[in-house]
């Protein structure tokens, strides 16, 4: 049996350390006025800390007496010097601040106990200001392989809520290799506005003596901007800002961009014919899309595009599916034909007098849809119903986005929709779906252009469904604070 007294022992060596009486060896820490000299006893630092060990067996045949630590704080390395003595960590009166440079310097020394402990602890208990000082803790979990705990927390806060990235305090501490890291991803949970808004001060932070208002700015203070941001800009997705962002935030910082890219840019947003190149990032995933809309033909790219197209909000449709999404509406499913059959009875009874309907229908070998937008409500009641707010479009989907998308206003607004028990979601004589029965599968499909402006297909041969589906949508309800 043997007891272990460490309480006293501990003490002991504090007590060694206080009386400097058999101290051999010198540890000056600190630089300039913040330097200090501290009286220790080789053995102990050699045997507790492993760097300090090989610093003096590498000095050894130079009578080495000194040992210099210059980035390690004074008040920091009396912390360490009482753990390395008694195995005792004082924290209790520390900030958080000075927490995590307890642990940089533990891990300098390579004090292995004491850097596992502490990262611990400040992950499980100090997350809060870990994310608020993200800069500082970034710089600190990057400078060692040693660090691997809290490097990979920062590496999940980049990863899963890069936002509060951008909300810390310390955010222009940010090296421009981790800035960048940032703004390219796809999932940032912001808004493109607010992304080019936080680069700025950034940039800004960088050159401290520029004036925030660029109206002062010289060529020359652009010139400098122009340089800090040069690897960041790319990163940066002008084109999925709205036209009143880019004007009024965007545009005043005209001489930090090539005039290619400007030109590119004022054409997206004056030039409904104009045509997007094929450099044009995608806007980001910035909206959580389980739950948000049950379609197995469209995503969120598609019901934000059309989206803007009922409510005419920046309607150049070229370059719609580029900007930001706009979803202004919940999209309640009715119908969709793989569950619930393609028949018209069915449509009838479950899309019938329910106002503002949308209707996808994907054709059936191809990446085309063709669709259309019905204000008032469908019917089999026989006859036409009128309307002046209706429009068709079809559309191919490649890479998850819309490309050759075509839109067609209603031109004949007393023959907008066809209420035919016979049909499903017939546009006038346009998007033709029929039956010989109301009861069996749609048999007659084809497309024509008749009671709207324009053609939206090349061809108007018949074609098969692959799957349709129809969903009514009523505008989002936003509650006042």
């Amino acid at each position: 049996m043997s007891v272990k007294f460490f309480s006293k022992l501990s003490q002991n060596f504090i007590d060694l350390l206080k009386d400097d009486k058999y101290c051999d060896i010198t540890i000056e820490v600190g630089e300039g006025p913040n330097s200090k000299k501290f009286r220790a006893h080789i053995n102990i630092m050699c045997y507790r800390s492993p760097y300090l060990q090989r610093t003096y067996e590498k000095n050894r045949g130079n009578d080495l007496a000194q040992i210099n630590l210059p980035s390690i704080h004074p008040e920091i390395f009396h912390v360490i010097l009482e753990y390395i003595y008694g195995g005792v960590l004082s924290l209790n009166e520390r900030d958080t601040s000075d927490k995590l440079k307890i642990l940089v310097a533990a891990e300098v020394l390579c004090l292995q106990e004491l850097v596992d402990y502490l990262q611990k602890y400040l992950i499980e208990n100090k997350s809060e200001w870990l994310e608020q000082n993200f800069g500082i803790t970034y710089q600190a979990s990057s400078k060692s392989n040693n660090l691997l705990k809290l490097h990979q927390f920062c590496t999940n806060l980049m990863a899963n809520s890069p936002e509060k990235i951008f909300e810390s305090f310390d955010f222009t501490l940010l090296t421009e290799k981790t800035l960048v890291q940032l703004i390219k991803r796809d999932g940032l949970q912001m808004k493109e506005i607010e992304i080019w808004e936080y680069l700025l001060n950034w940039g800004l932070a960088k050159n401290p003596t520029l004036i925030p208002d660029p109206e002062t700015w010289t060529d020359n203070d652009f010139k400098t901007m122009k340089n800090t941001l040069q690897n960041c800009l790319p990163s940066i997705r002008f084109f999925s800002m709205s036209s009143k962002e880019f004007f009024s935030k965007v545009r005043p910082y005209k001489k930090l961009f090539n005039n290619q890219l400007f030109e590119e840019l004022i054409q997206s947003y004056m030039d409904p014919d104009s045509k997007p190149n094929e450099n044009i990032s995608p806007p980001r995933r910035n909206i959580k899309i389980d739950g948000i809309i049950d379609s197995k033909i469209v995503n969120l790219n598609i019901f934000s595009t059309i989206s803007r197209l009922i409510d005419k909000v920046d309607i150049n449709v070229k370059f719609a599916h580029f900007r930001e999404l706009y979803l202004p509406y919940k999209f309640q499913l009715l119908l969709r034909g793989s569950r619930d059959g393609f028949t018209p009875k069915k449509f009838h009874e479950l899309c019938d007098n329910k106002p503002s309907t949308i209707t996808f229908i994907k054709i059936k070998g191809t990446d085309e849809i063709i669709g259309g937008y019905n204000p008032t409500i469908w019917s089999s009641s026989g006859g036409y119903g009128k309307t002046k707010g209706s429009f068709i479009f079809s559309f191919k989907i490649k890479n998850k986005f819309i490309e050759d998308i075509h839109i067609s206003n209603v031109e004949n607004v007393n023959y907008a929709l066809d209420y035919s028990p016979k049909c499903g979601p017939k546009f006038g004589s346009d998007i033709f779906l029929h039956a010989s029965d109301e009861l069996k599968n749609y048999d007659n499909i084809y497309y024509r252009k008749c009671f709207y402006e324009n053609s939206i297909r090349d061809t108007e041969e018949k074609f098969l469904i692959g799957d349709y589906e129809i969903f009514q949508i009523n505008k989002v309800t936003i509650c006042p604070d």
